[in-house]
């Protein structure tokens, strides 16, 4: 079963996610969260194409939504309940498409 991270356990990945970063990976609503921002809606289509794989691989699924270039994700694991290892694992893929 995989677990609740506790809150000092999400303060340390979320800064270790973050690290090398200038966009930000956030905590909004109990969730994992950041938002893309692309030059147009072909590129932020794309960048949901290529998270889609990585997520299909992991097997674990964003919750997220496309505006035109804007790409919102929010990651929970709804069997721990809130913010496990497999969000911090994802959020570390999905970050090394854009860097």
């Amino acid at each position: 079963m995989i677990e609740k991270l506790s809150q000092d356990m999400i303060d340390i990945s979320l800064q270790d996610l973050n690290k090398n970063s200038d966009a930000l990976w956030g905590i909004k609503g109990e969730k994992l969260y950041r938002e893309f921002k692309f030059s147009d809606f072909i590129s932020a289509f794309g960048f949901m194409t290529k998270v889609a794989i990585l997520a299909e691989r992991a097997n674990h699924h964003p919750e997220w939504s496309n505006v035109y270039n804007r790409v919102a994700i929010s990651l929970t694991t709804h069997e721990a309940d809130g913010i496990s290892r497999m969000d911090f694992e994802l959020a570390q893929e999905i970050s090394k498409l854009i860097s």
